[in-house]
């Protein structure tokens, strides 16, 4: 049996608007970019990251002028966190009025207004929201943008945020032996130009082996080695595109090779144990593994769209794909972690427009008998076709 430690880290690439009623206990709160608020869809509220974080929503890409019933219904249910994976709305823009106009639209949907107000709210972007389709740091309106988004979701808060380049952000939440780190990632800002070829079933973009391109930038990078170095229990880590899934044509961290390689070695050079990406973009849903050359299985969950259907209804090829099933309609995810076991157990699930769940996988972290200082990673009920390539799921 694979053996792994006990810390799982789930990593998030964004922005965060913190609406918990409570005053901080500074003993228990640590500010990578400072708390945010928003001033604009809101009324916001003070941050507490001292509160414990149990059920984590999370999703992405919102067509703003059309109808977003998912959001009213997440909100009834009440999460503890609410991540917004990026393309939040559709700006696809040089015009920056027209990108702000955009954002109005979105923050006057009531059930967005209503999902905000009932939980911290974390947000990164991606090419749509960015100003445009597939675009990277090339895309002449990028500090202009920048600017709006701040507005939008960090209202006056979050100044040192505002002072640094991109919208990449990290923050803990819960009490020292229940704390949830989430790292927001920026894969637009700096990221460098994209290769084409020949177009296949996602789009035309190839892999790259150019050593001098980059999808994080230095700045980001060293940054990210900082945040990867602090002790959590939980660490939640959020890309706007898929980290794990095959090229075939579509935005992915696979398109730049060595940048995908550099995060991994990254993980062991920084000891991050149980490591969870969490993605978007996709317009379906899916779960993606990787258990070669890595320290333990790495996972990463994508969740995509909150209002839009996947016309074609078929994914594209990707051999990392860890359950055969995937989701094409309107969806978001859910990640719910038990504190109250010995070691935190965790479930992820797709859940539908109805709120019936889609796709689930359950996790659980618990103690080597053997080796005490080093526990392994179980991982029950999985249906996957990779699951016995992957982990024993006996204990």
């Amino acid at each position: 049996m694979n053996k792994v430690s006990l810390l799982l880290i789930i990593v998030v690439f964004g922005s965060l608007n913190v609406c918990a009623a409570d005053q901080p206990d500074d003993a228990n709160v640590v500010h990578n970019k400072g708390d945010a608020q928003s001033s604009r869809s809101v009324q916001p509220r003070t941050a507490n990251h001292a509160k414990l974080v149990s059920r984590v929503f999370f999703g992405s890409c919102i067509k703003q002028d059309q109808p977003m019933p998912l959001l009213a219904k997440m909100a009834d249910q009440s999460p503890d966190l609410m991540i917004f994976l990026g393309d939040n709305i559709y700006g696809d823009t040089e015009d920056i009025d027209v990108l702000r106009a955009k954002y109005r639209k979105l923050g006057s949907d009531t059930g967005f207004q209503r999902l905000r107000q009932s939980c911290p709210t974390l947000a990164t972007w991606d090419d749509h929201d960015f100003g445009v389709n597939d675009g990277g740091a090339d895309y002449p309106k990028r500090k202009e943008s920048e600017r709006v988004f701040e507005d939008f979701w960090f209202g006056e808060a979050n100044i040192e945020a505002r002072a640094r380049p991109g919208v990449h952000d990290a923050h803990f939440f819960g009490p020292p032996g229940k704390r949830l780190q989430v790292i927001m990632l920026d894969t637009r800002y700096f990221r460098s130009t994209l290769k084409k070829g020949e177009k296949r079933v996602g789009g035309s973009w190839m892999p790259d082996q150019d050593p001098s391109k980059t999808m994080l930038g230095e700045p980001q990078w060293n940054w990210l080695k900082e945040q990867l170095s602090q002790p959590a229990d939980v660490r939640i880590i959020a890309s706007s595109i898929q980290f794990l899934a095959e090229d075939a044509g579509q935005e992915t961290w696979s398109n730049l090779p060595r940048e995908r390689q550099r995060m991994l070695d990254l993980l062991k050079t920084t000891k991050a144990k149980g490591v969870l990406f969490i993605s978007g973009d996709r317009h379906w849903s899916e779960l993606s593994a990787l258990s070669d050359d890595v320290p333990y299985p790495i996972y990463d969950f994508t969740s995509s769209s909150f209002n839009q259907g996947h016309q074609r209804g078929t994914p594209t090829k990707n051999r990392f794909r860890f359950l055969p099933k995937t989701y094409h309609k309107e969806n978001y995810g859910v990640i719910s972690i038990d504190w109250a076991s010995v070691t935190p157990v965790a479930t992820l699930e797709i859940r539908d427009l109805n709120g019936d769940v889609q796709l689930q996988h359950p996790v659980k972290w618990s103690q080597s008998s053997d080796r005490a200082i080093a526990p392994h990673w179980v991982i029950c009920e999985t249906k996957g076709r990779f699951a016995s390539e992957l982990l024993n799921c006996k204990s």
